[in-house]
């Protein structure tokens, strides 16, 4: 569904070069003319580790096994659907109501990124990945036995949702460890895990219920995290040494930076907003006397749309930066946004889904990618610290985002109040992306 410390910087400008090169001169992205700097002096004691990144070869096996575990946490998260446990296991919730679960679930995924992104800073990596990997299964066991809205609650929306954040965190990070130019595919790669699994599980889920039962159906996504966690704690592994930084976990002092604080108000505003259709469109296909069981797929179909969306945002990041694939993007699902409640048939929202998630998935696997002005460039070995709270502050729009488009919906009794009130946020959020843009570099165009 969905940290990066593009540290980016502006490119050189073109009265600044040789006459006699100045046509043949290449525009490269900004984050990776900061990322070539000399390193301070502290830093090559420990080995240049930036000019030693691979870009590539060992690095892809670490982007595939981060998308492992992006599957085992968003992707099951993504898969999540109201419309299921509203009509099968909890008829007499509100709809608003149920979504609590889920929005609790992107919270809590989100929320401990700053933690998160602290400890690998400080080299600590592994430790809290074998834990939680322990935890996320387990619970993942656990949600097979609940019965109540309480207990669903407390298992899938608390235990779960605490211990995927602690398997999400740190991936996003860990990519800027192993590579530099092709940066955002590595995202594009990651992420593709969130829209994996939000495609496969809901249909795993939906075939093998009438024949197993509830039950041994999560406990099959259990198994199947067996391998998707197990694989990726094998793997995975950092490559810088530990940060020499003083800063704590909470450091206010990285929101001196415009460009950032833009970037992280910009995220928090798109969660207020991005994850309304994906929540609750098979909701809003079945009030428009759609059949429940064409309805349920809706969510995969979006979910592959945005598996597509990922892969191509992230090769268009690495071509003309990161920030301007995000900004039309973003406004691109707005216009999806809006367009939803007019889809009422099944030829309008096939196309409408697919649509949306590429336009959904382009945002959620490059919007870590942090703009940074030349003047204040991100220390490379505190990239995690940046992306974390980037993300922690996020959760909060996850977290209510979803729920206040239900309450809209029960106020009024229809989608399309909520299509405007999600439509907006995202399009303010498209807004102060390109604040972060201008802020960053001081004009209209450059490859940020």
């Amino acid at each position: 569904m969905p940290g990066d410390a593009h540290n980016i910087e502006t490119t050189l400008g073109v009265d600044d070069m040789d006459p006699t090169t100045r046509k043949t001169q290449p525009e490269l992205p900004t984050h990776v003319l900061e990322d070539e700097k000399t390193l301070p002096e502290e830093e090559s004691e420990e080995g240049d580790y930036e000019q030693d990144i691979p870009d590539g070869g060992l690095g892809w096996l670490m982007a595939v096994s981060g998308s492992f575990l992006i599957f085992s946490s968003f992707g099951f998260a993504n898969s999540w659907g109201v419309q299921y446990y509203r009509t099968e296991i909890l008829q007499d919730t509100p709809p608003a109501t149920v979504a609590w679960i889920g929005s609790i679930q992107y919270c809590l995924i989100l929320l401990p990124s700053a933690l998160t992104g602290y400890l690998m800073d400080h080299r600590h990596f592994r430790g809290p990945l074998h834990t939680a990997s322990v935890i996320c299964i387990v619970s993942v066991f656990l949600v097979a036995e609940c019965k109540k809205y309480w207990q669903f609650m407390l298992v899938q929306g608390v235990l779960y949702g605490l211990s995927a954040g602690f398997l999400f965190g740190p991936i996003l990070p860990l990519m800027q460890h192993w590579f530099r130019r092709r940066r955002a595919t590595a995202y594009g790669i990651t992420a593709t895990g969130s829209s994996t699994g939000g495609t496969v599980l809901p249909i795993v889920v939906r075939k093998l219920i009438p024949m197993i039962g509830f039950k041994w159906t999560i406990r099959v996504v259990g198994f199947i995290f067996f391998l998707t966690i197990g694989v990726p704690n094998l793997v995975l592994r950092t490559r810088y040494p530990p940060t020499k930084s003083k800063s704590g976990l909470l450091d206010m002092s990285i929101f001196k930076s415009a460009p950032y604080s833009f970037h992280v108000a910009g995220l928090f505003v798109s969660f207020l907003g991005m994850y309304t259709v994906l929540t609750y469109i098979d909701v809003a296909g079945v009030s428009a006397g759609l059949d429940p069981n064409f309805t349920f797929y809706l969510v995969s179909i979006a979910n592959a749309g945005s598996a597509v969306g990922r892969l191509s945002g992230g090769l268009m990041g690495d071509r003309i930066g990161p920030i301007n694939t995000l900004i039309p993007m973003t406004l691109a699902a707005a216009v999806t946004t809006f367009a939803w409640p007019y889809c009422t048939t099944k030829a309008a929202l096939i196309p409408l889904a697919i649509l949306y998630g590429m336009c959904s998935g382009v945002f959620m696997g490059i919007c870590a990618a942090i703009p940074s002005p030349p003047s204040n460039p991100v220390n490379p070995q505190d990239r995690g610290r940046m992306v974390g709270m980037l993300f922690t502050i996020a959760s909060i729009g996850s977290l209510v985002g979803p729920p206040i488009s239900g309450a809209i919906h029960d106020k009024y009794g229809g989608f399309h109040q909520v299509s405007i009130y999600a439509g907006c946020m995202i399009v303010f959020a498209a807004v102060l992306l390109t604040c972060a843009r201008q802020a960053a570099i001081g004009r209209v165009w450059g490859i940020i």
